[in-house]
């Protein structure tokens, strides 16, 4: 059996070829309506199967000239649009039946010999009346007889069935890819809580190592620079002495003192690397803010001067082991370098929810460009470590210290606490 396809997309137009001859049928192809007209005028096909979709003539159109010249010949309109009104032009063009696109080679086959049987069942010698349907603002004048029309109606149930079925299975596959998703976000989810906790861990090993590291440069640096420096001044001033001790002993004495004022640095440095390395070694822990100001004058001999503790009672800390040296730095600081100090005083401020410790005295103030100066470790090798040291052991749970007096007017110096690491009586936190 010859099938004429009237289908302007090659590539639609040969998988349509393909179908129909794994079929067994002869097929022609041609691009378009004025194509068709002129091919089957030279070799009539048994079918047409034609797109609706086609520059210059559709396949309405095409089917109704069809249709006027050749009434028996069947077409097959084949589309990508279905709906009501596409039946309904379809009938009135004269179509014999439909084919929805994609084209399924099952669909095809079973229309062909659907409109071919309903070819051969011969209709009622009295013509078919006329019927005029209204439908979404158009009127169709259909006269295609009734095994036409039950055909059609077959047809378009069919695709229908067809499409439902379709519409079922790919609801339950995406139901079952949905509950697949479902699980696959749970996993990630619990990847994402993995993962998370694990970058967590890497920044606090991370942070830790940093801290060690600095920590190490700065023991490597006392080691090798500072305390080969000293060694070196140590025996130059006692090679000194050994020259001039019998030609001027005055003068070799002095060397020996100054040796000696080197020891005592020497000594002093390899205490502050012992002091050193016991930062951040034990886990922070609370403690109460008036008690450590207490504590602190065991260490520290204020002799006339007065020493005030205004810190409220059940204040607590969160803080490095060693805060307790803070505070009795901050006191010797004081007594070191105030001269004219009379009073120390502790006190707490409130802003919300950040608490400031404060630390003041009546002394002659730190000068301005000495104000950050007196933290760092190679002035502190000069004026005692310390300020280097309070400002380490503070840093461990984010408390920060600065100097904000009045050069003049006495020290002031601000401890920083963030609101995690202070809780007082009425605020208690974990």
């Amino acid at each position: 059996m010859s099938v004429l396809v009237v289908e302007d997309s090659r590539t639609q137009a040969e998988f349509i070829r393909h179908v129909l001859e794994t079929e067994g049928y002869d097929v022609t192809l041609v691009a378009d309506g004025n194509e068709a007209i002129r091919r089957m005028e030279v070799d009539m096909p048994d079918i047409v199967l034609t797109d609706i979709m086609m520059p210059g003539m559709d396949g309405y159109e095409l089917c109704r000239r069809i249709k006027q010249q050749n009434p028996d010949t069947p077409v097959i309109l084949v589309t990508n649009l279905f709906d009501p009104a596409d039946v309904l032009k379809g009938l009135a063009s004269g179509a014999d039946s439909f084919i929805v696109k994609p084209v399924d080679p099952e669909h095809v086959r079973s229309q062909i010999e659907a409109v071919m049987r309903t070819r051969e069942i011969p209709e009622p010698k009295e013509s078919p009346a006329e019927l005029e349907i209204p439908f979404a603002g158009s009127t169709y004048t259909i006269a295609a007889g009734r095994l036409k029309i039950l055909n059609t109606l077959l047809s378009t149930y069919t695709i229908a069935v067809t499409k439902n079925t379709e519409l079922q299975e790919a609801q339950e596959q995406l139901h079952s890819l949905n509950e697949q998703l479902q699980e696959a976000v749970a996993d990630l989810s619990r990847s994402n809580e993995s993962l998370a906790e694990e970058n967590r861990e890497r920044r606090r090993v991370e942070k830790a190592l940093a801290e060690a590291n600095r920590k190490l440069q700065l023991m490597a640096s006392i080691t090798r620079h500072d305390l080969l420096n000293q060694l070196a001044a140590l025996w130059g001033y006692l090679d000194l002495a050994q020259v001039l001790r019998e030609r001027e002993p005055a003068n070799a004495w002095r060397h020996v003192e100054s040796a000696a004022e080197m020891v005592n640095r020497l000594n002093n440095t390899v205490r502050f690397t012992a002091e050193y390395q016991k930062v951040g070694a034990t886990a922070p822990v609370w403690q109460e803010i008036r008690t450590l100001v207490e504590r602190s004058e065991k260490y520290v001999s204020t002799g006339k001067i007065t020493l005030e503790n205004a810190i409220p009672a059940g204040v607590e800390i969160l803080a490095d082991p060693l805060i307790e040296k803070v505070f009795s730095n901050l006191i010797e600081n004081s007594l070191r370098y105030g001269e004219t100090v009379t009073t120390i005083a502790f006190s707490l401020k409130q802003d919300g929810g950040t608490y400031t410790i404060l630390c003041e005295d009546d002394g002659v103030g730190v000068p301005a460009d000495e104000k950050e100066k007196i933290f760092t470790y190679a002035h502190g090798m000069n004026t005692g470590l310390g300020l280097f040291l309070a400002r380490e052991i503070l840093a461990i749970t984010g408390i920060t210290i600065q100097e904000t007096g009045i050069p003049g007017n006495g020290a002031r110096f601000e401890l920083l606490c963030p609101a995690k690491v202070i809780r007082a009586p009425d605020r208690q936190t974990g």
